[in-house]
């Protein structure tokens, strides 16, 4: 069977469309030209790369707590989209309750962009979030991760880590943030995105220099709580990225049909109810 007929599901992507709801006056970045990205341009990278289902992720760059255009996508979208939402740390459960009927699946924090210090009052959160079973979107980068295990520890909420904990690769394995990583398996309530390669190497495709971080979650959190994602339409990157390549070098490295089929499809399908 070629990648193109596999059953697979991206698990971290963007949609962008200030044409129909524009920015927030105050964000600190303003997507345009190759960075947008609509629901209808993606549904046609999807429908080209055999991709049935995707997560969409709201993004700090242009909307960040102004989830209208991602709850449009979902809705819009024939059941194809479910959704990970911004929202500020005081937020409401009735509104936790809103976005869930909407198709959110669990809502974003990023200390990678944010520092660490933005989730500081975040408990009352966290247990909306597991009262209503719903996941925590994670992105760190390097070593905050430690910093945040305190809050992981003395919560219930499945955790659901962005871009392979974006480690430094000039640290190598033993570095701290991502021993911290490695030890969130055994918990059992955390699933890590095998995205953002692009984002912590320090070369071009394919990536060389971070395939070691991606091989190495996937031996210890196993297929079952491994997820892909190809963070499309690939903001501030700073030299060209194609979905394709991106989708081709995940198979590469993941050769075994099955624990590829697990990580593509069944996995999320089972962790983000996908066709329920």
């Amino acid at each position: 069977m070629h990648l193109y007929d596999e059953d697979k599901i991206d698990c971290h992507n963007h949609i962008f469309d200030p044409a129909r709801f524009p920015y927030r006056e105050d964000t600190v970045y303003r997507p345009s030209a190759q960075e947008i990205g609509t629901a209808s341009q993606f549904a046609r990278v999807m429908d080209a790369c055999g991709v049935r289902h995707a997560l969409l992720v709201g993004p700090t760059s242009g909307y960040r707590t102004d989830n209208r255009c991602m709850l449009d996508a979902i809705e819009h979208g024939a059941g194809r989209f479910k959704g990970i939402a911004v929202v500020d740390n005081d937020v409401s459960r009735a509104e936790l309750m809103r976005l869930k009927g909407a198709g959110v699946v669990g809502v974003a924090f990023n200390p990678a962009m944010e520092g660490v210090a933005a989730m500081a009052d975040a408990d009352a959160l966290f247990d909306m979030l597991a009262d209503l079973d719903l996941f925590a979107q994670i992105q760190v980068t390097g070593n905050q991760l430690p910093e945040l295990m305190p809050l992981l520890a003395r919560t219930r909420t499945r955790l659901l880590i962005d871009h392979c904990g974006r480690p430094d690769v000039a640290a190598g394995l033993n570095q701290p943030g991502f021993q911290a990583l490695l030890r969130l398996a055994d918990g059992g309530r955390t699933v890590v995105k095998l995205s953002g390669m692009q984002k912590f190497s320090q070369q071009e495709h394919p990536y060389e220099d971070a395939q070691v971080y991606v091989l190495e979650l996937v031996r210890t959190f196993g297929p079952h709580a491994c997820v892909w994602g190809s963070d499309w339409p690939f903001l501030r990157s700073p030299v060209r990225l194609d979905y394709a390549p991106l989708m081709t070098l995940f198979a590469d490295m993941v050769p075994d049909a099955a624990a590829r089929r697990r990580i593509l499809w069944d996995t999320p399908r089972r962790l983000f109810g996908f066709g329920a």
